[in-house]
């Protein structure tokens, strides 16, 4: 079992959540980022740098995240891609992607990402708090609870 993390954009209590649940049920986690970070001193995680560049972080994600596999990030775009290829994709809130959503998701990003460009909707998501924490903490034990159980059975 392998958890994928979008590091650059992921909130570090999400990360820090993923940590906790590797130790406990023992997976590995690898961190893919676009530029450095610090990665927690465990064994079962792992930091992958890729070359910058336009969406390297994202193709990377998408040539190594196999079916069976869970993929934490919160770019719509990517998740889709994901999706397509068959691998589980919750973002750092707890929502998870999948088939029946990724339509509606892509549909309401574009008018938002369009209006952002022109400056008339500023901002993004708001601040990550003790509710998105939990909310994710939840999600994360269903999915990996969910691929587990199709692990085991063969599916």
């Amino acid at each position: 079992m392998r958890v994928w993390i979008d590091a650059d954009a992921c909130p570090k209590a999400a990360k820090d959540q993923v940590v906790k649940f590797a130790l406990k049920r023992r997976f590995e986690v690898v961190l893919v980022a676009g530029q450095g970070q610090s990665k927690p001193a465990f064994a079962c995680v792992r930091l992958i740098v890729v070359p910058s560049g336009p969406d390297a972080a994202d193709d990377y994600l998408v040539e190594h995240a196999q079916p069976g596999e869970l993929v934490i990030c919160s770019d719509v775009p990517l998740a889709d891609r994901l999706v397509k290829k068959g691998v589980a994709v919750l973002d750092p809130r707890g929502r998870e992607f999948d088939e029946r959503n990724m339509g509606e998701r892509l549909a309401v990003r574009n008018p938002f990402t369009d209006l952002r460009e022109q400056g008339q909707v500023g901002g993004g998501q708001p601040p990550y708090g003790e509710r998105d924490r939990q909310a994710f903490a939840n999600a994360l034990d269903r999915t990996l609870t969910r691929l587990l159980r199709q692990v085991q059975s063969g599916a």
